[in-house]
This record gives structure tokens, sequence and C-alpha cells, in this order.
């Protein structure tokens, strides 16, 4: 049974973490590799280098969205495609664990399970635009 006073805070603190973690990706990818070296990793990785920059665009208004609370149940969701191709293309083939050379995919599951957790947990707490759920809106 959760607490009902206390839950809406829970997906708060969940829902901003994960687009502190959002951003903070986007930032390594704008800031450290630049955006024009991650194109060319993932041309390396046989895919086509404008995605990088979806990609990173992708991290950066989800990131916000999550945090800032606008439509978060759904911008959650929107979020883990880029999880699954980083697990299919980089992360996965190196194994479970995130410590392994190239870094597993452990890490990107929890992830990916803290954003279905707050998809089915609600938006939380001072959401700007809550997630329309059904005919009622609820």
């Amino acid at each position: 049974m959760s607490e009902a006073r206390t839950a809406p805070y829970a997906a708060l603190l969940l829902r901003v973490t994960l687009g502190i973690l959002f951003l903070a990706h986007a930032g390594l990818k704008l800031f450290v590799f630049t955006p024009a070296g991650t194109a060319g990793f993932f041309g390396k990785l046989g895919l086509p280098g404008w995605l990088a920059y979806v990609t990173i665009a992708w991290e950066v208004i989800g990131g916000i969205a999550l945090i800032l609370g606008i439509w978060p149940r759904l911008a959650a969701l929107a979020l883990i495609p880029i999880l699954l191709g980083a697990i299919a293309t980089v992360h996965g083939p190196a194994g479970f664990f995130f410590s392994n050379p190239g870094g597993g995919w452990e890490y990107l599951a929890l992830w990916i399970v803290a954003l279905v957790a707050l998809a089915l947990t609600g938006d939380g707490a001072y959401a700007l635009k809550r997630t329309p759920v059904g005919p009622t809106g609820r």
C-alpha cells in the first residue's frame, strides 16, 4: 500500500532525478564529445550521423519535460527508446555490468525501470502540465 500523502513527492524526486540525468548525458554529448564527435561515434556504430543530433535534442527536451513536469508520464515513456538504442548498439555487447570495458547494460536497464515506474506512478507534485490519462484526464 502506498502512502497517498507522500507518493506525489516520491514521483517528483524520481522525475527530477531522471530529468537531471538526461540533461547530464546530453551535456556530455554537447560539451565533452561535441555534437560532431557524437555524430562520428554514431557513424562508427553504423548509425546515421544525424541521429546523434536527434538523440541530443531528445535528451534535452525530455530531461526538461521531466524536471518541469510537462506531460512527465509520456516524456518518461518517450525517453526509453534512447536507452534501448544504447543497449542495442553499445552497451549490450559489453555484457551486463556497467563496469565492464565499454560499459554494460545494467545501468541503462535500471534507468528504463525507473522511467516505467514514473510512468506508472504518475506525474508527481508540482507538475506544470499533467499527463492526460483516459477520458477524464485522470
